[in-house]
Protein backbone atom coordinates (compact mmCIF):
# COMPACT_ATOMS: atom_id res chain seq x y z
CA UNK A 1 0.00 0.00 0.00
CA UNK A 2 1.72 3.39 -1.03
CA UNK A 3 1.19 6.69 1.59
CA UNK A 4 2.05 9.75 -0.68
CA UNK A 5 3.39 12.13 2.10
CA UNK A 6 5.34 14.94 -0.19
CA UNK A 7 3.94 17.66 -2.81
CA UNK A 8 6.19 15.89 -5.34
CA UNK A 9 4.78 12.79 -5.10
CA UNK A 10 1.14 14.08 -4.79
CA UNK A 11 1.84 16.24 -7.92
CA UNK A 12 2.84 13.05 -9.95
CA UNK A 13 -0.22 10.65 -9.03
CA UNK A 14 -2.51 13.41 -9.63
CA UNK A 15 -0.55 14.14 -13.14
CA UNK A 16 -0.91 10.49 -14.16
CA UNK A 17 -4.36 10.23 -12.63
CA UNK A 18 -5.57 13.16 -14.85
CA UNK A 19 -5.60 11.30 -18.04
CA UNK A 20 -8.15 9.11 -16.66
CA UNK A 21 -11.91 8.89 -16.63
CA UNK A 22 -12.36 9.33 -13.22
CA UNK A 23 -11.05 8.78 -9.68
CA UNK A 24 -12.26 7.87 -6.24
CA UNK A 25 -11.66 9.84 -3.21
CA UNK A 26 -13.17 9.53 0.05
CA UNK A 27 -11.50 10.90 3.43
CA UNK A 28 -11.03 10.35 7.47
CA UNK A 29 -11.22 13.32 9.87
CA UNK A 30 -11.75 14.22 13.08
CA UNK A 31 -14.36 16.48 14.01
CA UNK A 32 -15.68 15.60 17.88
CA UNK A 33 -13.29 18.28 19.28
CA UNK A 34 -13.31 20.89 16.74
CA UNK A 35 -15.56 23.20 14.64
CA UNK A 36 -13.97 22.27 11.63
CA UNK A 37 -12.73 19.23 10.87
CA UNK A 38 -9.61 17.88 10.62
CA UNK A 39 -8.15 16.28 7.78
CA UNK A 40 -6.15 13.20 8.59
CA UNK A 41 -6.51 11.31 5.70
CA UNK A 42 -7.54 10.86 1.81
CA UNK A 43 -7.90 7.82 -0.13
CA UNK A 44 -7.74 8.06 -4.07
CA UNK A 45 -8.05 5.42 -6.71
CA UNK A 46 -8.10 5.28 -10.32
CA UNK A 47 -9.00 2.49 -12.68
CA UNK A 48 -7.59 -0.69 -11.76
CA UNK A 49 -8.12 -3.89 -9.54
CA UNK A 50 -7.69 -4.73 -5.79
CA UNK A 51 -4.92 -1.85 -4.43
CA UNK A 52 -3.73 -1.27 -7.92
CA UNK A 53 -3.36 2.36 -8.39
CA UNK A 54 -4.96 3.42 -5.14
CA UNK A 55 -2.60 5.11 -2.87
CA UNK A 56 -3.37 6.99 0.72
CA UNK A 57 -2.72 10.85 0.80
CA UNK A 58 -1.25 11.84 4.54
CA UNK A 59 -1.74 15.50 4.88
CA UNK A 60 -0.28 15.46 9.13
CA UNK A 61 3.07 14.19 7.46
CA UNK A 62 4.07 18.30 7.41
CA UNK A 63 5.50 17.98 4.00
CA UNK A 64 2.43 18.04 1.87
CA UNK A 65 0.83 21.25 0.05
CA UNK A 66 -2.46 19.68 -1.84
CA UNK A 67 -2.15 22.23 -4.17
CA UNK A 68 -1.75 19.66 -6.98
CA UNK A 69 -5.04 17.78 -5.28
CA UNK A 70 -7.31 20.69 -5.80
CA UNK A 71 -5.95 21.24 -9.45
CA UNK A 72 -7.32 17.56 -10.12
CA UNK A 73 -10.32 18.53 -8.45
CA UNK A 74 -10.63 21.77 -10.83
CA UNK A 75 -10.44 19.33 -14.24
CA UNK A 76 -13.44 19.07 -15.87
CA UNK A 77 -12.23 16.36 -18.14
CA UNK A 78 -11.86 13.36 -14.87
CA UNK A 79 -14.97 12.50 -12.60
CA UNK A 80 -14.52 12.67 -9.31
CA UNK A 81 -16.49 9.67 -7.10
CA UNK A 82 -17.65 10.10 -3.77
CA UNK A 83 -20.38 8.11 -1.40
CA UNK A 84 -22.01 10.42 0.70
CA UNK A 85 -19.97 13.37 -0.17
CA UNK A 86 -21.17 16.12 1.77
CA UNK A 87 -18.60 16.04 4.46
CA UNK A 88 -16.25 15.22 2.31
CA UNK A 89 -16.65 18.01 -0.10
CA UNK A 90 -16.81 20.90 3.26
CA UNK A 91 -13.40 19.95 4.22
CA UNK A 92 -12.03 20.63 0.48
CA UNK A 93 -14.18 23.89 0.68
CA UNK A 94 -13.65 25.42 4.26
CA UNK A 95 -9.71 24.67 2.94
CA UNK A 96 -9.20 25.97 -0.42
CA UNK A 97 -12.85 27.23 -1.72
CA UNK A 98 -12.77 24.12 -4.03
CA UNK A 99 -15.92 21.60 -5.15
CA UNK A 100 -14.86 19.39 -7.06
CA UNK A 101 -16.15 18.91 -10.74
CA UNK A 102 -17.31 17.05 -11.95
CA UNK A 103 -18.83 15.06 -8.74
CA UNK A 104 -20.77 11.64 -9.07
CA UNK A 105 -21.69 10.95 -5.44
CA UNK A 106 -22.60 7.39 -5.76
CA UNK A 107 -25.11 7.53 -2.96
CA UNK A 108 -27.55 9.63 -4.82
CA UNK A 109 -26.95 7.10 -7.82
CA UNK A 110 -27.78 3.79 -5.75
CA UNK A 111 -31.04 6.17 -4.43
CA UNK A 112 -32.05 7.09 -8.57
CA UNK A 113 -31.16 3.39 -9.17
CA UNK A 114 -33.88 1.80 -7.25
CA UNK A 115 -31.18 1.03 -3.97
CA UNK A 116 -33.32 2.74 -0.79
CA UNK A 117 -33.14 5.33 0.47
CA UNK A 118 -29.33 6.87 2.14
CA UNK A 119 -27.83 3.19 1.03
CA UNK A 120 -24.74 2.64 3.17
CA UNK A 121 -21.30 1.89 1.49
CA UNK A 122 -21.08 -1.06 3.09
CA UNK A 123 -24.59 -2.22 1.39
CA UNK A 124 -23.29 -1.36 -1.96
CA UNK A 125 -19.94 -3.19 -1.81
CA UNK A 126 -22.06 -6.33 -0.70
CA UNK A 127 -24.65 -6.19 -3.77
CA UNK A 128 -22.50 -4.62 -6.85
CA UNK A 129 -18.73 -5.43 -5.70
CA UNK A 130 -19.71 -8.89 -4.23
CA UNK A 131 -17.34 -7.89 -1.34
CA UNK A 132 -17.15 -7.91 2.89
CA UNK A 133 -15.68 -4.62 4.52
CA UNK A 134 -13.80 -5.20 6.92
CA UNK A 135 -14.96 -3.19 10.00
CA UNK A 136 -12.17 -3.88 12.63
CA UNK A 137 -10.67 -0.26 12.21
CA UNK A 138 -14.02 1.34 11.93
CA UNK A 139 -13.07 3.34 15.15
CA UNK A 140 -9.99 4.74 14.09
CA UNK A 141 -8.31 7.60 15.85
CA UNK A 142 -7.06 8.56 11.72
CA UNK A 143 -4.92 11.63 13.51
CA UNK A 144 -2.76 9.11 15.23
CA UNK A 145 0.71 7.77 13.59
CA UNK A 146 1.84 5.22 12.72
CA UNK A 147 -1.22 4.02 10.60
CA UNK A 148 -0.97 0.07 11.08
CA UNK A 149 -1.68 -2.18 8.25
CA UNK A 150 -5.01 -3.19 9.09
CA UNK A 151 -6.20 0.63 9.64
CA UNK A 152 -4.48 1.80 6.05
CA UNK A 153 -5.88 -1.62 4.36
CA UNK A 154 -9.37 -0.67 6.37
CA UNK A 155 -9.17 3.25 4.23
CA UNK A 156 -8.15 2.10 1.36
CA UNK A 157 -11.32 -0.60 0.85
CA UNK A 158 -12.74 2.69 0.84
CA UNK A 159 -12.01 3.93 -2.78
CA UNK A 160 -11.08 -0.02 -4.46
CA UNK A 161 -14.19 -1.12 -4.30
CA UNK A 162 -15.77 2.76 -5.10
CA UNK A 163 -14.92 2.14 -9.13
CA UNK A 164 -16.77 -1.07 -9.12
CA UNK A 165 -19.93 0.35 -7.88
CA UNK A 166 -19.35 3.97 -9.91
CA UNK A 167 -18.84 1.49 -13.16
CA UNK A 168 -21.61 -0.33 -12.29
CA UNK A 169 -24.06 2.80 -11.29
CA UNK A 170 -22.53 5.12 -14.44
CA UNK A 171 -24.30 2.14 -16.87
CA UNK A 172 -26.65 1.78 -15.23
CA UNK A 173 -27.75 5.42 -15.39
CA UNK A 174 -26.96 5.62 -18.90
CA UNK A 175 -29.21 3.02 -19.75
CA UNK A 176 -31.93 3.90 -18.06
CA UNK A 177 -31.44 7.58 -19.06
CA UNK A 178 -31.53 8.91 -15.90
CA UNK A 179 -27.90 10.74 -15.95
CA UNK A 180 -29.87 14.05 -16.11
CA UNK A 181 -31.93 12.88 -12.71
CA UNK A 182 -28.43 12.61 -10.58
CA UNK A 183 -27.20 16.14 -12.24
CA UNK A 184 -30.01 17.32 -10.58
CA UNK A 185 -29.89 16.33 -6.83
CA UNK A 186 -25.95 16.97 -6.85
CA UNK A 187 -26.96 20.78 -7.44
CA UNK A 188 -27.05 21.44 -3.54
CA UNK A 189 -23.82 19.38 -2.82
CA UNK A 190 -21.79 21.53 -5.73
CA UNK A 191 -23.33 24.93 -4.23
CA UNK A 192 -20.85 26.56 -2.38
CA UNK A 193 -23.87 27.99 -0.21
CA UNK A 194 -24.05 24.24 1.34
CA UNK A 195 -20.98 25.14 3.34
CA UNK A 196 -20.99 28.64 4.33
CA UNK A 197 -22.47 28.77 7.93
CA UNK A 198 -23.08 32.32 8.73
CA UNK A 199 -23.39 32.91 12.20
CA UNK A 200 -26.69 35.84 11.91
CA UNK A 201 -28.95 32.68 10.60
CA UNK A 202 -27.90 29.97 13.40
CA UNK A 203 -31.04 31.00 15.25
CA UNK A 204 -33.08 28.80 12.60
CA UNK A 205 -31.76 25.51 13.47
CA UNK A 206 -32.36 26.11 17.19
CA UNK A 207 -35.87 24.16 18.34
CA UNK A 208 -38.03 26.45 20.26
CA UNK A 209 -41.61 26.31 21.85
CA UNK A 210 -41.89 29.76 22.05
CA UNK A 211 -42.48 31.90 18.85
CA UNK A 212 -42.55 35.39 20.63
CA UNK A 213 -40.58 37.94 18.23
CA UNK A 214 -38.54 39.15 21.74
CA UNK A 215 -37.97 35.61 22.75
CA UNK A 216 -36.92 34.91 19.22
CA UNK A 217 -34.32 38.24 19.00
CA UNK A 218 -33.05 36.59 22.17
CA UNK A 219 -32.66 33.24 20.69
CA UNK A 220 -30.86 34.68 17.62
CA UNK A 221 -28.60 37.14 18.95
CA UNK A 222 -27.33 34.19 21.41
CA UNK A 223 -27.34 31.74 18.50
CA UNK A 224 -25.17 34.52 16.47
CA UNK A 225 -22.54 34.77 19.49
CA UNK A 226 -22.16 30.92 20.07
CA UNK A 227 -21.66 30.76 16.28
CA UNK A 228 -19.10 33.21 15.90
CA UNK A 229 -17.39 32.21 19.21
CA UNK A 230 -17.62 28.55 17.82
CA UNK A 231 -15.68 29.37 14.28
CA UNK A 232 -13.47 32.03 15.94
CA UNK A 233 -12.12 29.39 18.37
CA UNK A 234 -12.66 26.05 16.06
CA UNK A 235 -14.47 24.44 19.41
CA UNK A 236 -17.82 22.55 18.99
CA UNK A 237 -20.93 25.09 19.28
CA UNK A 238 -22.10 22.22 21.91
CA UNK A 239 -18.72 23.38 23.54
CA UNK A 240 -19.47 26.69 23.99
CA UNK A 241 -23.71 25.81 24.95
CA UNK A 242 -26.11 23.86 23.99
CA UNK A 243 -29.32 24.34 22.70
CA UNK A 244 -31.20 23.71 25.97
CA UNK A 245 -28.98 26.04 27.59
CA UNK A 246 -29.62 28.32 25.29
CA UNK A 247 -33.18 28.81 25.37
CA UNK A 248 -33.02 28.65 29.03
CA UNK A 249 -30.91 32.18 28.71
CA UNK A 250 -33.72 33.71 26.45
CA UNK A 251 -36.50 32.80 28.69
CA UNK A 252 -34.32 33.82 32.22
CA UNK A 253 -32.59 36.93 30.81
CA UNK A 254 -29.61 37.25 33.05
CA UNK A 255 -28.16 41.07 32.68
CA UNK A 256 -25.03 39.66 34.83
CA UNK A 257 -22.47 37.32 36.22
CA UNK A 258 -24.64 37.16 39.16
CA UNK A 259 -27.57 36.07 36.98
CA UNK A 260 -25.52 33.57 35.07
CA UNK A 261 -24.74 31.73 37.82
CA UNK A 262 -28.27 30.58 38.33
CA UNK A 263 -28.17 28.85 34.98
CA UNK A 264 -28.96 25.07 35.59
CA UNK A 265 -27.91 24.20 31.96
CA UNK A 266 -25.03 26.51 31.26
CA UNK A 267 -21.83 24.63 31.51
CA UNK A 268 -19.23 26.13 34.01
CA UNK A 269 -16.85 27.23 31.62
CA UNK A 270 -19.26 29.55 30.03
CA UNK A 271 -20.10 31.00 33.02
CA UNK A 272 -16.97 33.30 33.29
CA UNK A 273 -14.43 35.01 31.03
CA UNK A 274 -15.43 35.95 27.38
CA UNK A 275 -18.17 33.36 27.15
CA UNK A 276 -20.15 34.74 29.50
CA UNK A 277 -19.60 38.44 28.62
CA UNK A 278 -20.68 37.50 24.77
CA UNK A 279 -23.54 35.87 26.70
CA UNK A 280 -24.85 38.87 28.44
CA UNK A 281 -23.85 40.98 25.58
CA UNK A 282 -25.87 39.11 23.44
CA UNK A 283 -29.00 39.33 25.78
CA UNK A 284 -28.66 43.25 26.33
CA UNK A 285 -28.93 42.81 22.17
CA UNK A 286 -31.75 41.10 22.17
CA UNK A 287 -33.72 43.30 24.65
CA UNK A 288 -32.75 46.30 22.72
CA UNK A 289 -33.30 44.98 19.22
CA UNK A 290 -36.18 47.03 17.16
CA UNK A 291 -39.76 45.45 17.13
CA UNK A 292 -38.82 45.49 12.75
CA UNK A 293 -36.09 43.71 12.80
CA UNK A 294 -37.35 41.26 15.26
CA UNK A 295 -37.45 37.60 13.28
CA UNK A 296 -40.82 36.05 12.97
CA UNK A 297 -41.05 32.51 13.17
CA UNK A 298 -42.28 30.72 9.57
CA UNK A 299 -46.02 30.63 9.34
CA UNK A 300 -46.50 29.80 5.90
CA UNK A 301 -47.74 26.82 6.61
CA UNK A 302 -50.27 28.01 9.36
CA UNK A 303 -52.89 28.30 7.21
CA UNK A 304 -52.97 25.21 5.15
CA UNK A 305 -56.09 23.21 4.97
CA UNK A 306 -54.57 19.60 4.67
CA UNK A 307 -57.31 17.45 2.66
CA UNK A 308 -56.67 14.23 4.54
CA UNK A 309 -58.12 12.04 1.89
CA UNK A 310 -56.56 13.67 -0.92
CA UNK A 311 -53.29 13.26 1.26
CA UNK A 312 -53.78 9.85 1.54
CA UNK A 313 -54.15 9.21 -2.11
CA UNK A 314 -51.11 11.08 -2.91
CA UNK A 315 -49.47 9.03 -0.81
CA UNK A 316 -50.71 5.77 -2.84
CA UNK A 317 -49.78 7.44 -5.59
CA UNK A 318 -46.13 8.34 -4.92
CA UNK A 319 -45.40 4.55 -3.54
CA UNK A 320 -47.24 3.33 -6.66
CA UNK A 321 -45.28 6.01 -9.17
CA UNK A 322 -42.02 5.06 -6.93
CA UNK A 323 -42.28 1.23 -7.32
CA UNK A 324 -42.63 1.84 -11.01
CA UNK A 325 -39.52 3.80 -11.35
CA UNK A 326 -37.61 1.92 -9.26
CA UNK A 327 -36.66 4.67 -7.12
CA UNK A 328 -36.97 5.65 -2.93
CA UNK A 329 -40.29 7.30 -2.46
CA UNK A 330 -38.92 9.83 -0.19
CA UNK A 331 -36.47 10.73 -3.08
CA UNK A 332 -39.34 12.39 -5.00
CA UNK A 333 -41.20 13.59 -1.97
CA UNK A 334 -41.49 13.94 1.65
CA UNK A 335 -44.76 13.28 3.48
CA UNK A 336 -44.86 17.15 4.42
CA UNK A 337 -44.79 17.82 0.53
CA UNK A 338 -47.90 15.36 -0.20
CA UNK A 339 -49.90 17.37 2.73
CA UNK A 340 -48.95 20.69 1.29
CA UNK A 341 -49.77 19.51 -2.19
CA UNK A 342 -53.02 18.26 -1.23
CA UNK A 343 -53.72 21.68 0.83
CA UNK A 344 -53.15 23.69 -2.72
CA UNK A 345 -49.46 24.54 -2.52
CA UNK A 346 -47.85 24.36 -5.44
CA UNK A 347 -44.77 25.86 -5.25
CA UNK A 348 -42.86 22.16 -3.99
CA UNK A 349 -39.63 20.18 -4.94
CA UNK A 350 -42.14 17.40 -5.84
CA UNK A 351 -43.73 19.35 -9.14
CA UNK A 352 -40.10 20.27 -10.87
CA UNK A 353 -37.40 18.11 -13.01
CA UNK A 354 -37.53 14.74 -12.91
CA UNK A 355 -39.61 14.82 -9.96
CA UNK A 356 -42.59 16.29 -12.09
CA UNK A 357 -42.08 13.58 -15.23
CA UNK A 358 -41.94 10.58 -12.68
CA UNK A 359 -44.91 11.75 -10.16
CA UNK A 360 -45.46 15.58 -10.16
CA UNK A 361 -48.06 15.58 -13.50
CA UNK A 362 -50.16 12.70 -12.25
CA UNK A 363 -50.13 14.16 -8.66
CA UNK A 364 -51.63 17.35 -9.84
CA UNK A 365 -54.12 15.47 -12.05
CA UNK A 366 -55.27 14.00 -9.28
CA UNK A 367 -55.28 16.71 -6.78
CA UNK A 368 -57.55 18.13 -10.04
CA UNK A 369 -59.95 15.47 -10.25
CA UNK A 370 -58.57 14.53 -13.57
CA UNK A 371 -57.93 10.86 -12.59
CA UNK A 372 -58.58 8.63 -9.58
CA UNK A 373 -56.71 5.49 -8.74
CA UNK A 374 -57.85 2.19 -9.01
CA UNK A 375 -56.43 -1.41 -7.83
CA UNK A 376 -55.99 -3.81 -10.35
CA UNK A 377 -54.05 -7.68 -10.20
CA UNK A 378 -52.21 -6.06 -7.14
CA UNK A 379 -50.86 -2.89 -8.24
CA UNK A 380 -52.70 0.43 -8.31
CA UNK A 381 -53.20 2.39 -11.62
CA UNK A 382 -54.26 5.68 -12.51
CA UNK A 383 -57.93 5.96 -13.91
CA UNK A 384 -59.36 8.68 -16.33
CA UNK A 385 -62.27 10.35 -14.88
Amino acid sequence: MRTITTTEDLAAFCNEAASCDYVTVDTEFLRERTYYSQLCLIQMAMPGEDDENAVLIDPLSGNLDLAPLYELFRNQAVVKVFHAARQDLEIFYVDAGVIPQPLFDTQIAAMVCGFGEQVGYETLVKRIAKQQLDKSSRFTDWSRRPLTEAQKKYALADVTHLRKIYEYLADKLRRQKREAWVEEELGILTSPETYIVRPEEAWQRVRTRTSSPRFLALVKTLAEFRESYAQRNNVPRNRVFKDDALTELASTKPTDIKDLSRSRLLLREARKGEIAEGILAAVKAGLEMPQDEMPKPDRSNDKLQVDPALADLLRVLLKAKADGAGVAPRLIAATSELDALSAGKRDLPALHGWRHEVFGEDALRLCEGEVGLAARKGRVEIVEL
